[in-house]
């Protein structure tokens, strides 16, 4: 008998194969998969090193005129008691309304780190600074409308689930609503303002006294200031902030969390580029707490490597990463990694 995630994976894999067969006439396939071998360095590790598959992504793009346009998007990779369980990341309809406005509906991307992500340039190696620490989802569920304001400047709002793709909606149907403005004064340089609030209920007590309360609003705040000189060199930098809650989606009293994040990238020819990245994660206190509420987390990271581009699809790193803790108890943790990214679109 086959087990239940033998028989979604190949239903998956017959999909799968259905859309590379209509993508030969029409819209394109897509595809990408991070791989990587890490080596723990400390002494006492308790796993020295590995080879893992973290992500793989698969998906179809298609065009159905010049005003529509759709995208279906999965995302596999590890979760809670399961080594790959896949996910619907995107399930997107863009309708192009005018040259200025854009409006977009289902399991969206919602652009609250795509920006940074970009500039980064090394998803495949580290998460963007919200994504590793919690701070947000890459899509969700809802409405987004972009508006381009001006040749510099562009905006968008949009109302969401707020739970993110892997967990669609809670219960008691509360939103998350905010938005982003980017602008280029000059085409090397980018700044960008996100903002978003989220309200969520939740049942408290036992039965038969359970009573619905309101969740304390979890709001975000993102600051991304970006230089790209002559495609040659660039450095990024933002602030990310985030109040009353543990995660994005996990709404607590007085709960907050802060740091910044700072990279660069300097590119030796169209093969090679070094890069580095420093992180600070912190959070409060709460109420009489000696310690900081997420005082086994903050700390800071440093991220330095090389890339190599052996030919157009395939991206590979040699990077060293150390986390310091806050926390004195903490030992400084130090790895070693070997990161690929193979891709076809």
């Amino acid at each position: 008998m086959f087990k239940s995630n033998t028989i979604k994976s190949i239903i998956l894999f017959a999909c799968f194969s259905s859309l590379v067969a209509v993508a030969q006439t029409k819209g394109n396939v897509t595809g990408k998969i991070f791989f990587n071998y890490h080596y723990d360095m400390a002494e006492d590790a308790e796993q020295e090193g590995a080879f893992e598959i973290q992500k793989a992504y698969f998906g179809y793009n298609y065009t159905f005129n010049d005003k529509f346009s759709a995208k279906l998007f999965f995302d596999v990779g590890k979760d809670d008691g399961s080594d790959y369980t896949v996910y619907l990341k995107a399930a997107q309809l863009d309708y192009k309304a005018t040259d200025w406005l854009k409006f977009s509906g289902g399991i969206i991307g919602f652009n609250q780190f795509s920006d940074q992500q970009k500039f980064w340039g090394y998803r495949y190696v580290f998460k963007s600074f919200q994504d590793e620490y919690g701070l947000g989802a890459g899509t969700d569920l809802g409405l987004n409308a972009e508006f381009k304001l001006h040749k510099s400047l562009k905006m968008n709002l949009f109302i969401l689930n707020g739970e993110g793709y892997k967990k669609v909606q809670d219960p008691y149907g509360k939103y998350k609503i905010g938005g982003n403005l980017v602008y280029n004064p000059i085409e090397a340089l980018t700044f960008k303002v996100y903002y978003s609030a989220q309200d969520s209920k939740k049942m408290i007590g036992k039965e038969p006294d359970k009573i619905l309360v309101e969740n304390p609003t979890v709001t975000n705040l993102a600051l991304f200031a970006g230089y790209d000189f002559n495609r040659k060199f660039r450095i990024g930098a933002e602030y990310n902030a985030m109040y009353d809650g543990k995660k994005y989606s996990d709404a607590a009293l007085d709960h907050d969390l802060d740091g910044f994040s700072i990279y660069s990238t300097y590119v030796i020819n169209d093969k090679f580029e070094i890069f580095g990245r420093y992180d600070q994660l912190g959070s409060n206190k709460v109420g009489t707490a000696t310690s900081s509420w997420n005082a086994s987390k903050d700390g800071s990271a440093i991220l330095a490597g090389i890339q190599y581009l052996p030919v157009e699809g395939v991206s590979s790193s040699l990077n060293l990463r150390t986390w310091n803790f806050d926390l004195a108890t903490k030992n400084t943790e130090s790895l070693l990694y070997l990161n690929l990214e193979y891709q076809f679109l």
